[in-house]
């Protein structure tokens, strides 16, 4: 056996047995040994093997799975560029505290620096972007190699959950030959001498838990990437506190959630009589601005958080930071929570009878509509910048549904494929909510070859020919360069690239086909077309709907 296939072999071997169950193949020659090593797991019913054309839909492929499932990923490319293009979903997933292990194989040190084809600078090429990285090394044929590389691929898979998931970089060095030779032989036994993970790592015990000052006045905030949502939700009704979740935070249910809070904290009434005396956050917010003002206004402001090497605090107002605390059952007048409902109530029913007021297909409609849509145990995927946005204004509290996003660097890159990969890590049905240009950046992730398998998947494409965000923004005021360099209308024709692919495609051309226009199975596209101008005119009715609603009812 040549030193490159049984690299190969005990890496992938290795990470197997440490739970790996999925892996991503961006093809090329120079990682030939660990594309056979994939395909072996996979023929034996080890793991998923995923195969893509382009690095960039593999990468964000793998983070949807990753994202979805919890676990760590194996994702693999040939040396050279191939390697850098796989940094934004890098990136994205160190800011999102996503586990995927990056394999880059590479040329061998003699051939680096010389002009030899396909050959950069690999080495810690990712930065501080990711957990660990580590060179390697050729592999040799000699005695105690099989130990190191069980005992890196042990370590690589750890480092990628503890203490604080993110990425990790193996970059792999391989001589010529890179497919195997017949011969089967080694030094010594390929298995390690066993069945068991080489080096078992185990978390760390948490740290003491941080009691919550007694108080009726709270409010818990719910953030993208936060964990334990269930208990401090519940622990937060017991408290009489309302629950300020995000789409993404997956607490906006029950009787606590406020639906409509991106619009109370934007009032300044309401404001002056709802100073919360502590505020307790779970995960990253940061799709508000009025929210963000609140946690820079307020007295006392506990951070939860899995890791205590980082933790987000968006504008700098903790006062403590925790890896667990419990929030107090305070008996006594519920008034604080009353108020919070009432004028909640009164601003989402002003907000929806604007959107309600016809048939035709408007983004913040769609947005709400969608999600009271879909069955129960789904998941849905939205993109980044306006659609989590319309989510976040105009969603009603339900329960039953995974919402996922982005948010960990809010890029546009590689929405489609990580969709996709969200979707195959899922065991029940799938959507993603994506704007035209998020679409458009990645249609290299719907090229899918014909032995890959395909989730059952609904991209829907709102469609304003351009940057939406960019309407609502003080760029819009720049009327002359605008529509250029900010609106950047692109005149594509959504329903041709559904064709090219093979794709169902279905139009949605008035709010109430919705319903039909989602049914089916399988990977497909609908395309709502909507017009940007129209849509910033709809989201300043509502906010002044909402904001009239709240002083009445204060």
């Amino acid at each position: 056996m040549n030193p490159a296939t049984a690299l190969a072999t005990v890496l992938v071997d290795e990470l197997v047995r440490g739970g790996m169950t999925d892996a991503v193949l961006a093809p090329g020659s120079r990682s030939a040994p660990l594309a056979l090593a994939l395909d072996a797991a996979e023929r034996a019913g080890r793991l998923r093997l995923h195969v893509r054309v382009d690095e960039r839909s593999a990468s964000f492929l793998a983070l949807g799975l990753a994202k979805r499932t919890s676990r760590p990923v194996i994702l693999v490319c040939t040396s050279g560029t191939a390697a850098a293009n796989f940094h934004p979903a890098v990136i994205e997933a160190s800011e999102s505290a996503v586990p995927l292990l990056v394999v880059t194989a590479d040329r061998p040190p003699e051939l680096r620096g010389t002009g030899a084809n396909q050959t950069i600078d690999q080495v810690k090429l990712y930065g501080s972007a990711v957990r660990w990285s580590c060179e390697v090394g050729v592999p040799e044929e000699r005695p105690g190699m099989v130990g190191y590389w069980r005992s890196m691929a042990s370590r690589a898979y750890a480092a990628a959950l503890y203490p604080d998931a993110g990425p990790v970089h193996l970059n792999v060095s391989f001589r010529e030959p890179l497919i195997p030779n017949g011969d089967d032989t080694w030094c010594e036994p390929l298995d390690g001498g066993g069945s068991g993970v080489w080096t078992r790592v185990r978390e760390s015990a948490p740290g003491s838990v941080l009691h919550v000052p007694p108080t009726r006045r709270g409010v818990l905030v719910v953030g993208d990437g936060a964990t334990n949502v269930k208990r401090y939700v519940a622990a937060a009704s017991m408290a009489g506190w309302p629950v300020l979740s995000e789409p993404i935070g997956n607490g906006r249910y029950g009787d606590h959630a406020m639906s409509s809070y991106h619009f109370l904290l934007g009032t300044p009434e309401f404001v002056e009589a709802h100073q919360p005396e502590v505020v307790v956050t779970l995960g990253k917010p940061g799709l508000s601005k009025p929210l963000l003002a609140m946690l820079r206004r307020a007295q006392e402001h506990i951070v939860v958080t899995p890791s205590l090497t980082r933790w987000p605090d968006p504008v700098r107002s903790a006062t403590q930071v925790a890896q667990e605390v419990e929030i107090p059952v305070v008996s006594g007048d519920d008034g604080w929570l009353k108020s919070w409902r009432a004028v909640d109530q009164a601003a989402a029913a002003a907000v929806d009878k604007v959107l309600d007021e016809d048939e035709e297909v408007t983004e913040p409609r769609l947005a709400r509509d969608l999600v009271a849509t879909i069955p129960g145990g789904s998941l849905l995927l939205t993109s980044a910048s306006m659609p989590v946005r319309d989510l976040d204004q105009t969603m009603r509290p339900r329960r039953g549904l995974r919402i996922m996003a982005n948010r960990g660097a809010s890029g546009i890159d590689g929405l489609v494929s990580t969709a996709l990969g969200m979707a195959l890590g899922h065991s029940g049905r799938s959507y993603a909510l994506l704007g035209d240009l998020a679409f458009l950046h990645d249609q290299n992730g719907l090229i899918i070859g014909p032995r890959e398998q395909r989730p059952d998947l609904a991209l829907v494409v709102v469609n304003n020919d351009g940057g939406g965000i960019f309407s609502l923004l003080p760029q819009a005021s720049l009327r002359d360069p605008f529509e250029r360099v900010f609106g950047t209308p692109h005149g594509v024709d959504l329903e041709r690239i559904a064709a090219a692919h093979g794709i169902p495609y279905t139009r949605l051309d008035s709010a109430g086909q919705l319903s039909r226009a989602l049914a089916g199975d399988g990977l497909r596209i609908v395309e709502a077309k909507t017009d940007r101008e129209k849509n910033a005119l709809l989201h300043a009715r509502m906010r002044q709907a909402a904001h009239e609603a709240i002083k009445t009812a204060l």
